[in-house]
Formats: C-alpha cells, structure tokens, sequence
C-alpha cells in the first residue's frame, strides 16, 4: 500500500537515520508493518562511513530486511537524491510519504494514514499533508512521483523543497493544501547550513482551544425530544443524537456572521467505545450565505469522516477574500443505527471586512 521514503545526508559527528529507522518500527504494529516498505536513500562523501552506516542498518534491523520491509539505496546529495528516491519508488506501491531522518511517528501512524487513504481514495488529490511540518510528512500517489522527480531536477539544487513541493499540486489541478489537523508526525534535531538552505527549519503550528463562533445549527435529520442539533456545536459535553440517517441527511453550522475559518474538527460516536459513529460521510464548506439564514448557496468538499471523525485545515486560494459561512456534515451511505454528532469545533481567525474594499 505505502513507501515510506526516507532521505539521509551522513555527517561526520551525527547520524539521526539510525534512530529514526528505530523509531519508526517501534510505533508500527506487525499487521501494520505488512502495508509498507521502508525505503532509504544514503548520501555521504566519505565511502568508508557510508559503507559502515550500511552494515550497521543490515545488523540491526535484518528482520525487517528480510521481510522486504526495508531496503536501502546510495545515491548523491540533496533534491538529486529525492528525485532518484522518487523514482526508485515509483513502482513499489499505490502510496508515497515523504518523511527524512529527522522526523519522528506518532504511534499507529501507519493505521492513521492507511484509513485516511482509504477514504480519499476516488477523490480528487495530488498531496495530502499529515504534519504542517514544511517537509515531512506528505503523502503522494505514486504514479504521480515520475513527474515530481522530473519537476524537483529542473531547479538549482539549492531550491528550497518546501516551495518546490507546495508549488507541485497547484499543476495538477489542487489549488490548495489537503492538511490534517492532528499531525503524526514531529521534528527532532538541527539541520547543516546546505540542508538549512533546502529544508528551512519545521516548527509545528500549536492551536489553543476552538473558538466556535456564534452560528445556528440545522438538520434534516430525525429529532428525538429535546435533544436538539445546537448541541452538537457547543463546547461542552452535550451532543446530538439521531436514529437511522439516510443517504442525504446532513447537519448544518450557518454563522452568524462570515469567518476566515483555519481549521475544523467534527467528531461522532461515543468517545470512549467509538459506538454510534458515522460509518460514511464527508464535511463541506458554505459559501454565500442565504438571506433566509437556511444554508450557503455554494458548498465545496473539505474531506471525507474517517472512522467517525474529521480534523481538517481549512486553506483558501490565493488573495481569496471569500470567508466561510456554513459548514456542513453529509451523510453518503443509509445506516440502520443511532448516529452520534458529538462535538463540531471551529478555529477562525477574525475576517476584516475592510479587506474586500
């Protein structure tokens, strides 16, 4: 299913790949091992320590080796290696991510990512991001990398890959990132000055608490006594529950007022037992406002529920003034059960009218 690519310059008085070969498989199941292959590029200038970084991946993690859950490839420096890496993995699997030897998993990171891809899978995308890191991370189809590989050599070796990378999707037609709001992944460590250059230091972007704004909340599905739709979008431990939603039904959040929203986190199901969750559905954002405060006129996706929750950033295009005026829960597929909506969180930041004069 997944390549993970790991890309490693060698340095005279530090080596961070054998702690993150070690890392990695420590915060992976077995069934979880059997979805990927590891796949790390060496580059070193030194052919005597490249050759012992070598034996000393084949002492200790043969296991992995042995099982093809590992391999190891020498190439030259920097963006020449991952175009090469790129390349090599074309063909080895459905999925890319992109991670370096500075970069440390969350446990169950590769059940994360797999139910994730699972999800997108006939929907339209070019990267998905699973950390804001500049870097790490990022998820392609392999059938893409070809173009990315060819697309990476064309510029000065000391371009930066963050820009390199963000500036990839837009020509196949993602006009703006696909980033999950819980990353599973962390930096560790400082880079040299050519990497400094070529990879700019990752700092993860920290939110604080959602800030939902004030908004009305609509449904078409079935309303049981007094537990009423609002309850789903308060900041408390209220919720809202229905019986037996249909292909269609959908909950709505329509703001009082137009919000840059940055980020939107939709949860269903009981929180401890995960019973009563959204088995198929997908999150959209309104544009255009009714006047009769009853929905948007416009909706785009934002992305698919995996496993009965969402966590999203929100991003626009370039220059786009437009702010968010609903946000709405669809359901894709009839389910004979209750559904329990348990809380939509909003992050905003404050939208300055005076932008659009």
């Amino acid at each position: 299913l997944l390549t993970v690519g790991i890309s490693s310059a060698l340095h005279p008085h530090e080596s961070h790949l054998l702690d993150a070969l070690r890392a990695l498989f420590q915060a992976s199941s077995g069934p979880e091992l059997g979805c990927v292959m590891v796949l790390v590029s060496l580059s070193d200038s030194d052919p005597e320590r490249l050759s012992q970084t070598v034996a000393n991946i084949s002492d200790l993690f043969q296991t992995h080796i042995e099982a093809r859950q590992l391999l190891v490839a020498l190439y030259s420096v920097q963006k020449a290696d991952h175009a090469l890496l790129m390349n090599f993995a074309a063909n080895l699997s459905e999925y890319f991510l992109m991670l370096d030897d500075q970069v440390r998993c969350m446990p169950r990171f590769i059940s994360t990512i797999y139910w994730t891809l699972s999800a997108w899978k006939e929907l339209p995308w070019v990267t998905l991001e699973f950390s804001s890191l500049s870097f790490a991370g990022k998820v392609f189809r392999s059938s893409d990398l070809p173009r990315l590989a060819s697309f990476l050599l064309v510029f000065p070796k000391d371009t930066s890959m963050h820009v390199l990378l963000s500036e990839f999707p837009p020509l196949l037609a993602q006009s703006t990132p696909i980033r999950f709001g819980s990353s599973v992944f962390y930096h560790v460590g400082n880079r040299s000055g050519l990497e400094s250059a070529c990879f700019p230091a990752d700092k993860e972007k920290v939110f604080g608490e959602p800030d939902n704004p004030t908004a009305s909340v609509r449904t078409d599905m079935v309303m049981l006594s007094d537990n009423i739709p609002q309850y789903a979008y308060t900041l408390n431990k209220e919720s809202f529950a229905t019986l037996n939603p249909v292909r269609g039904n959908y909950l709505t959040v329509i703001l009082e007022e137009p919000q840059k929203v940055t980020r939107v986190e939709v949860l269903t199901g009981s929180d401890k037992e995960g019973k009563h969750q959204l088995r198929r559905g997908q999150v959209e954002l309104g544009f255009g406002p009714l006047e009769d405060l009853q929905g948007c006129a416009r909706y785009t996706l934002l992305g698919p529920v995996v496993e009965g929750r969402l966590d999203q950033m929100v991003s626009y295009e370039e220059d786009s003034l437009e702010a968010l005026g609903c946000i709405r829960l669809l359901v894709l597929e009839a389910q004979e059960s209750w559904l329990l909506i348990r809380q939509i969180k909003v992050w905003t930041t404050e939208y300055d009218e005076e932008e659009e004069g």
